[in-house]
Formats: structure tokens, sequence, C-alpha cells
């Protein structure tokens, strides 16, 4: 782990108007890899020893946390995140918890991968945040439960050592550690209140999962796909045109500002590996007076292969899901959408297979990780 800034010492209190007013944060060079612990890829937090006033899960809610100063119920202060009692001494004489006191939180990446950078956000939390926290990590086949990951036999390492961290701030941790983690273990101390838990790094697939799969979205975000760049993210981030599902509103897409040029937006993906793409969906769903007018698609073998388009210009229809298959399979590993002139796409499906080659180079990858 290597340290990058990050907000220590005490938050003012709330002083009414825009909650947010005095929220503290940076920018993280990590913050745009995937979020491992994205609910939307089957991330879930599935035990924590103690959530006296908020729930454990709230910590992976995708939205940024909510504040209403009137929201109390019967133990207290609604707070959106995790949030666990005050701990105790062992008696009149030694009222305070020592310094081995802690909390902690069991959390199941939606996704396998090489962690990169986390972000625990205390949004809210002022005088109830932890004074420091630390993360572990591990990697464990199937669905494990809590019992079993709690075992004397399973290995965790550390991706963040205990260290302290503000309230009401975004605290960024970059992480040097290139192994493939599914699950980590979440310490507070010694007690207080998460608001959010972001955990960025890059999807690592199971090769024998996607073998058994044969034909599977070779650019969708729990695959192992990616996005590496895109022309404008003004709306909406490129990102959500290759997560799980149909897009459930406007913004669950991806939406550019109007042009007022004669270009036009793309989006450029990196697929799990080389591929052979037989068929192609690019859905515009809930994207009705600002959907792409057009839409083409290119690919290309290796970082420095040539472009070569494979779905010429073509006509797309407002919120509806348009589905091609190709005369002949696609092989690469790259592909770029461009949408005419601009406007949006929700998601884009590849689906195909690997090559010979590109699950060879996966499974040494997978093996190099684990």
């Amino acid at each position: 782990m290597t340290g990058i800034p990050s907000f220590t010492g005490d938050a003012s209190p709330y002083g009414g108007g825009d909650p947010y007013a005095d929220y503290r944060t940076a920018d993280f060079a990590f913050t745009g890899l995937v979020d491992l612990a994205d609910r939307r890829l089957g991330a879930g937090v599935i035990a924590a020893n103690d959530e006296f006033f908020a729930e454990r899960e709230n910590m992976l809610k995708p939205e940024p946390a909510e504040f209403d100063p009137e929201h109390f119920g019967h133990k207290g202060k609604i707070m959106d995140g995790w949030e666990t009692r005050r701990r105790r001494g062992v008696s009149a004489t030694e009222p305070h918890p020592t310094d081995a006191d802690h909390d902690w939180a069991l959390v199941r990446l939606g996704a396998p991968g090489v962690v990169r950078g986390i972000v625990v956000d205390t949004a809210h939390f002022r005088g109830n945040y932890p004074q420091a926290v630390s993360i572990e990590a591990t990697s464990v086949a199937g669905s494990p439960s809590s019992e079993q990951l709690l075992a004397d036999d399973v290995e965790w390492t550390t991706l963040v050592p205990r260290t302290a961290i503000g309230g009401h701030a975004a605290n960024g941790f970059a992480v040097d550690v290139e192994r493939r983690f599914t699950h980590l273990r979440v310490k507070q101390h010694p007690d207080g209140g998460i608001a959010r838990l972001r955990v960025y790094g890059e999807v690592a697939p199971d090769p024998a999962w996607l073998g058994v799969l044969g034909t599977f979205d070779v650019v969708a975000l729990e695959n192992g796909g990616r996005v590496e760049d895109a022309s404008d993210r003004f709306y909406s981030p490129a990102t959500n045109t290759i997560q799980p599902g149909r897009s459930r509103k406007m913004d669950d897409g991806w939406e550019t500002r109007r042009r007022r040029d004669k270009g036009n937006d793309w989006i450029r993906y990196q697929l799990v590996e080389q591929s052979a793409i037989r068929a192609v969906e690019i859905d515009t769903a809930y994207l009705k007076g600002n959907s792409a007018g057009w839409a083409a698609l290119s690919v290309r073998d290796g970082e420095g292969g040539d472009w070569t388009e494979f779905l010429p210009r073509t006509r797309l229809q407002p919120d509806t899901n348009h589905r091609f298959v190709l005369p002949d399979p696609v092989v690469g590993t790259h592909v770029r959408i461009d949408i005419y002139p601009d406007g949006g796409i929700s998601r884009l499906r590849l689906f195909g297979s690997l090559t010979d080659e590109g699950a060879k180079r996966l499974a040494a990858r997978h093996d190099e990780l684990s």
C-alpha cells in the first residue's frame, strides 16, 4: 500500500445548508478503474460484527451518501452508511476500548480482481467516524460463508495497514499488491461509521468458467472487459455501457453533451482477451430524444494493430435493443464504437468466445495472479 492524500483530523460540525459544502476529497488516479465492490456486479457485505446504528449493506450503494439532519429512529440518528455502537472498556476504572478493539465487515467483491486503489468514504460522519481503518484481502474459491472466511486456515493479505482517517471525507489509498482477490475484511478502529466503500481495480476472471460458457459477452465488465477511453463523459460514464443487465433509467447508460462541430463521439474497449466475435447488441434503452443517430464498430488485434470496421455505420432507433449477427467471426483484442454525431447508448454486448491464443494468455495471467 502506498499512501496518497487522505484526510486525518476532525471534521467540522454540520452547520446547515448544503451537507456536502465542506466535504473533503481529492483526485485519485485509480478511480477511473472498475469498482470491484459495485453491487451491480454482485458485490455484497456478507457479515459484520456490529451494525447497531446503520446497516452494513449501505457501504456498497452506488450513489453518494445522503444526509437528512431531521431523520432519527428508535436507536438514534439514521445514517446512510455502516455504523456500529460506541465501544466501551471493561470497567469503570478502564472505561476506554483497548488498542486492539475494532469492528469488522466482510465484503464479497462483485468480480474477483487485482485491487489498485480503495476509497473509504466517511461522508456525513463528522463526530462518529472511526479513528483509523485497515483492510485485508483474501482469495477463496466458490461462495464461502462468513464462518469459512474467518477460519484459521484462510490467508489474509494487508492492502491498507492501520491508518488514521478523517470524517466527512473521501480517504484514498493506492494499493500495490499484484494478486487476485475475492473478498475483503474491513476493520474500523475502534468503532464508528463508514458511508461508502469503493474498491477500484481490474477484473481477473476465472478462465475455467469462461471456457465452460463457450460463447459469452467478451466486453462485459464482469468477464474482464473494460473501457480504455472515451471522447466524452459529460452526463454519464462510458463504463455504464458494459455493466450487467439492461439500463433501468436514462443516466444508467452513456450520454454525451450536444456536439456543435462536425465530429463524432466514441468509446474504445479492451476485451477480456483475444476473442472471436459473432454477434452484437447495441441498446439505446431509455434514450429517447437523445440516443445516437448512427453507430459503427471497428476492431483491432493488439495494441498496435490497425482498426478494421466490421459493422458499418448503421441507423439506431431510440429506446431499442439492436441485434446484429455477423456473417463471419471477427477476431481482435480491442473494439471501438463510433456514434454519430453525438447522444448515447445504454449497453454494448459483444458475443463470442476466446481464441486459443487468448485462452492461453488468460490462463497464464490467472496462474500468475494466484
